[in-house]
């Protein structure tokens, strides 16, 4: 692995150096200890992993057809990583875990214990992060600025690596520290939800690997029974945006894509926002607010929209949504699994992301363009570990290793913590006041959208035969509930298979599915101890199911 100088700009050129005396000597755009304010980097730290999540979720969001993917085969899209990869890989290597590994030491030594658990906690999700997507990485040699040929450890041993850190940091937040961080990004410096969301992280690696677990049942139980996981919306663990515009822009990364005067941005999944609207004969509560629609009626103009005039792709299952721009009354303007056509000028007429999580607009039927300040203005959050995926996790782990909880009780408290979050914040951004005006023009009652909802799920639920069946009924309302969140999707497809019944490519053969992504060429070539993966198809250590299992 190639050794980078960082070179600090913004917050790490102005901020880091304290006003201790500077060696002559030292290099002044080097972070060394005796010129770093842990504060500072703590900062860049909580920033940079928000960068990384970002950048991780975007392969497992267009992969589980959450967003659209803009090539005809797999591997096209995907042998390269689509520059998604090489960012998470390169943010988490030469900025956040060395980053981290130089805050450690100073904080520890100043008895700054919520500052070490905090990065304890970040260091875990990274790293547990890079096996998802990759495998086998680098770590006990990956830091080592005088090693340019680090090996690969094996994916069991990080992610022991990633739990222990989380333990040791749940035992930093219950320690006496000196001080707090004077600006905690996250939770504030609140402990308890720090331990909860290290209690939570530690459930999802567990369950994530219950394939070769043995003992996944024994401490998901174990973590059931402290009562300290994420549980209610203020205890979310997000990283939230705000409006600002420039110096620097602060705006949630999917939004600043996507409203400026000419659009453009992301292709929703014409898939996906046909579940939300059809699949259940009613349309999701929660569509406007992932949505926004810039057209309410589709073009019939086969220049900007080719797919109006062709019929669903032969392999195609019946009933399976395609082209669901052609349904020109509603406004929806996507593209289907894999469509790779060539980009018309349509930036200001596909359907843009909402409110919930982008900072978007509300869908109040307006039928307007993006613009470059609208709706919440890009005070969106990332939402990394939300209350209802933490029962959407116990439901899973209840129905599949025999935890405590019932699975139905679960996933119908996971489908209504859903709700509640994504209510919740669209309700605290800007466009509370278009939400009401709206729901008070069309008589909608929430608490009644909400209930029909759930009574549907149940239904779903009740009715499905066997335990797999019950299995799907989980993994798809876990993954409607997902929609901001590529890696919990992209692990969930890969652990359960589920949901089931996703659109197909439009292509008869694809290839096979993504199972992990190449190392970056910079690292695979340049490193003597390494070969690059043969194929796509190898599969992390976790992912225990068949070649071909999913599509």
């Amino acid at each position: 692995m190639i050794k980078y100088i960082k070179i600090f700009s913004l917050v790490f050129g102005l901020l880091l150096m304290n006003s201790c005396k500077l060696d002559l000597l030292d290099n002044p755009n080097e972070v060394i200890p005796s010129s770093t304010d842990p504060n500072f980097l703590l900062n860049a730290i909580e920033i940079n992993f928000a960068n990384f999540f970002n950048n991780a979720s975007d392969p497992g969001m267009r992969l589980t057809r959450m967003l659209n993917q803009g090539s005809a085969v797999y591997a096209a899209g995907y042998a390269s990583n689509l520059g998604a990869g090489i960012n998470m890989w390169n943010n988490g290597y030469g900025n956040i875990l060395i980053d981290i590994k130089t805050l450690l030491p100073i904080v520890e030594r100043n008895e700054q214990f919520v500052h070490a658990g905090i990065a304890r906690v970040i260091r875990a999700y990274i790293l547990a992060t890079l096996v998802d997507y990759f495998g086998d990485v680098p770590l006990s040699e990956a830091l080592d600025a005088g090693n340019f040929n680090p090996k690969v450890d094996e994916g069991p041993s990080i992610y022991q690596a990633a739990i222990a850190d989380l333990d040791k940091a749940i035992e930093n937040f219950n320690a006496t520290s000196r001080s707090t961080p004077t600006n905690d990004y996250i939770y504030r410096s609140n402990r308890e939800n720090w331990i909860r969301a290290a209690n939570t992280i530690k459930l999802k690696l567990v369950l994530t690997r219950r394939l070769v677990d043995n003992s996944a049942a024994a401490t998901i139980n174990s973590l059931i029974a402290g009562n300290r996981l994420i549980s209610s919306s203020a205890q979310n663990f997000v990283f939230r945006y705000s409006a600002n515009l420039a110096n620097p822009d602060s705006r949630h990364p999917r939004y600043a894509g996507q409203y400026s005067p000419t659009g453009g941005g992301d292709y929703q999944s014409n898939f996906y926002m046909w579940m939300f609207n059809d699949s259940k004969g009613f349309q999701d509560p929660r569509t406007r607010y992932y949505f926004y629609r810039q057209v309410l009626r589709n073009t019939s103009d086969v220049n900007e929209l080719r797919c109006i005039t062709n019929q669903p792709p032969s392999h195609y299952p019946i009933g399976m949504a395609y082209c669901y721009g052609s349904i020109a009354s509603l406004g929806y303007w996507g593209r289907d699994h894999l469509n790779n056509e060539g980009i018309p000028p349509d930036g200001l007429r596909r359907t843009a992301w909402g409110v919930y999580p982008a900072g978007g607009r509300f869908d109040n039927n307006a039928g307007q363009a993006v613009a470059q300040i609208a709706g919440a203005e890009g005070a969106g959050i990332q939402p990394i570990m939300m209350s209802s995926f933490v029962d959407f996790m116990l439901a899973e782990s209840a129905l599949v290793l025999k935890t405590t909880g019932d699975p139905k009780a679960l996933l119908e408290s996971a489908v209504r913590k859903s709700m509640a979050d994504v209510r919740n914040f669209a309700l605290s951004t800007k466009e509370s006041g278009t939400i009401a005006t709206f729901e008070t023009a069309q008589n909608i009652n929430w608490d009644n959208e909400v209930n029909r909802y759930v009574a549907r799920v149940s239904a779903l639920y009740d009715g499905a035969a066997t335990d797999d069946a019950k299995l799907d009924v989980i993994g798809r309302e876990y993954w409607l509930a997902l929609h901001g969140n590529g890696v919990e999707a992209f692990n969930l497809y890969r652990r359960t298979g589920k949901p089931t019944g996703l659109q197909p490519a439009i292509e008869a053969n694809p290839g096979a599915f993504v199972r992990s992504l190449l190392y970056p060429d910079v690292f695979a070539t340049r490193n003597s101890a390494v070969r690059q993966k043969s194929n796509l198809e190898q599969q992390v250590f976790w992912d225990r199911n068949p070649a071909g299992f999913i599509r």
